[in-house]
C-alpha cells in the first residue's frame, strides 16, 4: 500500500503556520496546484483554523472561505478533502464536490455530522478530539493516552455505526497537537503500529506541529519543522498508515519515495 499524501489548504486569515497566505479563492487554487504538481494525492480545504486557542468562525463564513476553492477544484477532477466541524459546510462542500469529510472533532462538535456522512456516504475521517482550540490545553490529562486514545477513537467508532455510517468509509486520525502535549505526541508516534491495529484506516497529521520542536535548534520557526514532519510520515508509513497531512508537499513525497525504495529493497 501507498500511504495517500492529503495536502494542507488552509483559506483562513489565522491558521497558526500559513494564515492569510491563501485566503483569496486564487490563492487557494494556486497553492492547491503547486501541491498537485509536487505528489499531493488529496486537497484538504479548511476554513477554520483549530490552532490552540483560536476562536470559532461563523457557519456562513466558512462555507464562503471554502465552497468556492472545493466546488473549482472538484471541476478539475481534484480529489477533495473538507475540513470542517460543520455538519451544514460539510454536506454543502459534498454537493459542490468533496469527495471526503474530515472532522477534527470526530462528529462530536456537532451532532449532525454523524447523519450527514451517513447520507453522503462520502469517506469520513474521524479524529481524536476532546474540545474546542480555547480549551484543548486543559485536557490533556490521560491515565494512558496510547490506551485512552484507543478507546476513545473507537467510541467514535461505534458511535458512527450507530448513525449509519460504513464502515467501510471510516478512517481514523490519532489528533498529533490536539490536548495532548509533546510527551503524548511522541508516544502516539512511536506506537502507531498499535492504532493500525484497530482495523481502519489511519490518517497521521503532524505537520508543523509544536512538539516537532522538541527536535531543533532554538529559534527554529515553524517552517522548519517540515523535515521533522517529512521523517514521522515516513515513521507512519512503515507503520501502515492511509495517509499523512502535511504542508510540505514535495518533502513528503521524498520521504515516502526513500520509504518505498527500502521496503522494495527487502521484498
Amino acid at each position: 500500500m501507498t500511504t495517500k499524501i492529503m495536502g494542507i489548504l488552509n483559506v483562513t486569515p489565522d491558521s497558526f503556520s500559513d494564515g492569510g497566505e491563501h485566503a483569496t479563492v486564487e490563492a487557494a487554487l494556486s497553492h492547491a496546484q503547486a501541491m498537485l504538481d509536487e505528489g499531493a494525492d488529496i486537497i484538504d480545504v479548511g476554513g477554520e483554523s483549530t490552532r490552540p486557542g483560536a476562536d470559532r468562525v461563523e457557519q456562513a463564513e466558512e462555507a464562503a472561505r471554502v465552497l468556492p476553492v472545493v466546488r473549482e477544484l472538484a471541476a478539475r477532477g481534484v480529489a477533495v478533502s473538507i475540513d470542517t466541524m460543520s455538519a451544514r459546510t460539510a454536506e454543502s462542500a459534498v454537493d459542490a464536490g468533496a469527495a471526503m469529510i474530515n472532522d477534527v472533532s470526530g462528529g462530536l462538535a456537532d451532532e449532525g455530522m454523524a447523519s450527514v456522512a451517513a447520507a453522503t456516504d462520502v469517506p469520513f475521517i474521524a479524529m481524536h478530539w476532546r474540545g474546542h482550540s480555547t480549551d484543548m490545553n486543559s485536557l490533556a490529562v490521560y491515565s494512558s493516552v496510547r490506551a485512552d486514545v484507543r478507546h476513545e477513537l473507537l467510541a467514535r467508532v461505534d458511535a458512527l455505526l450507530a448513525a449509519g455510517v460504513s464502515s467501510r468509509r471510516i478512517i481514523l486520525d490519532p489528533g498529533l497537537g490536539f490536548a495532548k502535549n509533546a510527551g503524548h505526541n511522541w508516544e502516539l508516534v512511536g506506537h502507531l503500529d498499535e492504532l493500525i491495529t484497530l482495523g481502519f484506516p489511519l490518517l497521521v497529521g503532524a505537520s508543523r506541529k509544536r512538539f516537532l520542536a522538541d527536535v531543533l535548534p532554538e529559534g527554529a520557526t515553524v517552517r522548519d519543522r517540515d523535515p521533522a514532519t517529512a521523517a514521522v510520515s515516513s515513521l507512519a508509513a512503515a507503520a501502515g498508515a492511509w495517509g499523512v497531512r502535511v504542508h510540505d508537499v514535495r518533502g513528503t513525497r521524498t520521504a515516502l519515495a526513500v520509504h518505498e525504495a527500502v521496503r522494495g529493497a527487502r521484498g
